[in-house]
């Protein structure tokens, strides 16, 4: 039986509707991603999913109970990461986990009791009795992930944990998001980060106005809508390199701003061009995730 069964979910803003037909399901211990650009629906389907936004047709069920109807009792097993920390600062690291597993019914002994080791898995057993306002932003989101963890709950929501960090905390949290995984949680991931999502997500959707619009492994979905290799070029002249050489030797081509993207099933005959254009840099990598988001999604900035 799936952690999380979503099934035609549709909600609508001001007469537009930002969910449209959403379906999807969890297994337990998989870490699942939802991904899209800014305005897909990404955020709204989350609150419907927790039961904090009705849907006006479909159906959610969250461990086992309906939702919205039984939301309440649901997300007592639930941990919710949000976008924004909303650690309370009048509180020391301590505090705010044992505040927050008071919300959820839980004693002072048994808060007490995993506070070790929730303070150990954040990596803050010695600033346990700091202000928030003396943590880095890094302390701040394990603190947060570690504080969503206080009720053991069976599945975690995660909405872009990492946004905002610098690369070394944001491995380090990634790490401890595999450790979770290791351990049997289940993982709901929103992120704006490729990356993120190739490291932990076993499987994914992509979603844009408010649809999904593919789903399915990572790997899998990149070797079906994306030819094995990719050339990045970039420097002067690449505008002339792009019409005379990569766009006629690449199966697919691009030229975005200064740089040229060509795809192709080997990227050989693009690269011996290349050689000898001093002016020109490139790099010859394989297809990506992100790859595949931008050609599903499209390279427009959206606000």
């Amino acid at each position: 039986m799936p952690v999380l069964a979503v099934a035609d979910l549709h909600k609508s803003f001001g007469g537009r509707e930002v969910v449209n037909g959403v379906s999807f399901a969890l297994e337990r211990g998989e870490c699942f991603a939802l991904l899209g650009p800014n305005g897909a629906g990404k955020t709204t389907t989350l609150r419907c999913l927790l039961g904090l936004s009705e849907p006006e047709r479909g159906s959610i069920e969250l461990l086992g109970l309906p939702v919205p109807q039984r939301a309440r009792e649901a997300r007592q097993r639930v941990g919710v990461v949000p976008q924004f920390d909303n650690l309370d600062p009048d509180f020391t690291v301590r505090e705010n986990i044992m505040v927050f597993g008071r919300y959820f019914g839980l004693s002072d002994a048994a808060i007490k009791q995993r506070l070790p080791e929730l303070l150990d898995f954040a990596q803050l057993t010695e600033r346990a009795e700091a202000r928030i306002q003396t943590l880095s932003g890094g302390m701040k989101r394990r603190l947060t992930l570690a504080r969503a963890l206080v009720n053991d709950p069976d599945l975690l929501f995660l909405d872009e944990p990492t946004t905002g960090l610098d690369p070394q905390a944001r491995h380090l949290l990634w790490e401890r998001l595999r450790r979770l995984l290791n351990q049997g949680k289940t993982i709901l991931l929103t992120t704006h980060f490729m990356e993120e999502a190739e490291r932990l997500a076993h499987r994914l959707i992509i979603m844009d106005a408010g649809r999904v619009i593919a789903q399915g492994k990572p790997r899998e979905l990149v070797a079906q809508h994306i030819e094995p290799e990719v050339v990045e070029v970039f420097g002067d002249g690449v505008q002339l390199w792009f019409e005379s050489h990569g766009a006629p030797l690449a199966a697919r081509a691009e030229l975005t701003g200064e740089t040229a993207f060509c795809y192709s099933a080997d990227a050989s005959a693009l690269v011996s061009t290349l050689q000898q254009r001093g002016e020109l840099r490139y790099l010859r990598r394989p297809a990506n995730l992100e790859d595949l988001f931008l050609k599903l999604t499209g390279r427009e900035l959206r606000d």
